[in-house]
């Protein structure tokens, strides 16, 4: 059985490894799909932090991951066709977008599975980088403040 996920997978942090652990609990093999910068920058205000092949790099390394591929299209059927998925893992912030609809209709006309999952409160991505800058702006004050 082959599980799939994507995901940008910024800042690697413990909501991912919660993530990826589930999704290897489902099934033989984990995939996952890491997006591109261009990919990224479609749908978000900023490109990835961290390079897309180091990224890919720190996803390797984790023992639950079998198999990371990186993709340059927000599209998902392809991915899912050449992996021959089982299940597809989705966040609970899929939406109706037409990409994700397509995979939809995809994966139930091939008779295999989507998995939606909430995302682990315990940390982000979005809010690492919030908490970096709060430091350096709370930096420079106090070095204007001592100046």
């Amino acid at each position: 059985m082959v599980v799939y996920t994507v995901g940008t997978f910024d800042l690697l942090h413990v909501g991912h490894l919660a993530l990826l652990e589930y999704c290897k609990s489902l099934g033989g093999i984990l995939a996952v799909g890491v997006a591109s910068d261009r990919v990224v920058n479609s749908y978000k205000p900023n490109v990835p932090v961290i390079p897309l092949e180091q990224r890919m790099e720190m996803l390797r390394a984790l023992r639950c991951v079998d198999i990371v591929r990186s993709y340059d299209e927000l599209e998902y059927v392809s991915g899912c066709k050449a992996l021959d998925v089982d299940i597809f893992v989705i966040g609970e912030d899929w939406g109706k977008a037409s990409h994700n609809l397509a995979v939809e209709s995809y994966l139930k006309s091939a008779g295999k599975q989507i998995k939606q999952v909430l995302y682990n409160s315990r940390t982000s991505s979005t809010t690492i980088k919030q908490n970096v800058i709060a430091q350096t702006n709370n930096m420079r004050s106090l070095n204007r403040a001592m100046a």
